[in-house]
C-alpha cells in the first residue's frame, strides 16, 4: 500500500459500523416500543 492510498484510506468518513455503537439504552426501549406496537396491532386486527 502507498503512502497515497494510507492517506484516502484514513481521511474516509466512517458510516456506521460496529465501533459506532449509540446509547444502547434507546436502542433497547425503541425495540421494546416496536414490539408493544406489533402486539396492539396483531390484537386489534383479531390475528390472535
Amino acid at each position: 500500500m502507498t503512502a497515497h492510498a494510507a492517506a484516502v484510506t484514513a481521511a474516509r468518513a466512517r458510516t456506521g459500523g460496529p465501533k459506532d455503537d449509540g446509547p444502547k439504552i434507546l436502542e433497547h426501549v425503541m425495540g421494546w416500543i416496536l414490539v408493544v406496537v406489533v402486539a396492539m396491532l396483531v390484537t386489534q386486527l383479531g390475528l390472535v
